[in-house]
């Protein structure tokens, strides 16, 4: 007969092992990105901007860039320049598109057959404005624009002045219906974009077997240009999770980054005929403040960086990282 001691040590015991139990089972939450920014890497983010000839930019408003590291996802680190401003983004929100078809999918309302999974990667790695519109039309714009500002996702979001919006055909049909505070038909905002990549590698979008079929269209990108190119120039083990846009004089491009175990999101928006020239400018050296360099043969000490001529003493302080210049006064 079991005495009330005994039962009581397996009431214990039980109780024990169904907390674990549920705890172990229990979604991690996620903090707002908002919430967790970073004053040093702010600090490095403007210093690179302004050692790369962009604080006039920055001030004209003319970028919008957000970079976030979510090497440890529970506790990203972020940083960002007029990141809550709106600017028309061409062809970056077809990732909305992306994200309202994996919606529907999940939600059984749409298979992911061959032939819906090379439309949606023809529409993100080449950026097809055909295969855009075709997934747009099936999915819906009415559904894509309620999924962009359902609670669930609130990408794009009043209070924050906007976020990412696709209201429009890709092609020369009107607009359906242009974003409610700023009349764009395609449109962004750096922060909210990362939000959508954060969101991604931290399977709240869709489930993980959904997030790992949509990280696979967002991968190998098939246009080398902006952020590619300048990170490909310098690290191309770098694995590149990413859409671009470009129309006229407005150049954009997002991306999630794994390199040497980090992760991050980087999102640039611009308003300038060269501001495609601007993002591949500081793609490498944004990866800088994230990813830590590996050594190498070539020596770039303090002395070197304060001593050089006024052309060579700029490359040398960009090649270091940014928690060195500070050390040694550089900053």
């Amino acid at each position: 007969m079991m005495t009330p001691a005994r039962f009581f040590i397996c009431l214990i015991t039980l109780l024990a092992a169904f907390f674990t139990a549920a705890s172990a089972g229990a979604k991690p939450q996620y903090p707002a990105l908002r919430d967790h920014f970073d004053p040093a890497l702010q600090k490095e983010l403007e210093w690179t901007l302004a050692h790369t000839g962009l604080a006039d930019a920055v001030k004209r408003k003319q970028i919008g860039l957000a970079l976030v590291d979510i090497t440890d996802p529970l506790h990203p680190r972020t940083a960002a320049v007029n990141g809550d401003k709106m600017f028309y983004a061409a062809s970056l929100p077809k990732i909305a598109i992306l994200l309202g078809a994996f919606v529907e999918i999940e939600k059984g309302g749409m298979r992911l057959d061959p032939a819906t999974r090379f439309t949606l990667t023809k529409m993100i790695r080449v950026s097809s404005n055909q295969a855009a519109s075709e997934m747009l039309s099936r999915v819906g714009e009415e559904r894509v624009a309620d999924i962009l500002q359902s609670p669930r996702y609130k990408l794009y979001d009043p209070s924050v002045n906007g976020g990412l919006w696709c209201g429009k055909l890709y092609g020369k049909a009107p607009a359906w219906r242009r974003d409610p505070l700023h009349n764009y038909s395609h449109g962004a905002t750096a922060m909210q974009v990362a939000k959508f990549y954060y969101m991604l590698e931290t399977e709240q979008l869709v489930s993980p077997p959904l997030t790992r079929q949509m990280k696979q269209i967002l991968s190998h990108p098939g246009i080398h240009h902006k952020f590619v190119k300048g990170l490909e120039r310098s690290y191309p083990g770098a694995a590149i999770y990413r859409k671009s846009g470009s129309w006229r004089h407005w150049h954009s491009d997002s991306a999630l980054v794994e390199h040497n175990g980090h992760k991050y999101v980087i999102v640039g928006l611009t308003e300038h005929n060269d501001g495609g020239k601007w993002l591949e400018k500081i793609a490498a050296p944004l990866h800088d403040l994230v990813v830590p360099r590996r050594p190498t043969g070539r020596l770039t000490t303090a002395s070197s960086a304060l001593t050089a001529p006024p052309a060579e003493r700029s490359r040398l302080e960009l090649a270091r990282p940014v928690r060195d210049r500070v050390r040694v006064g550089i900053f």
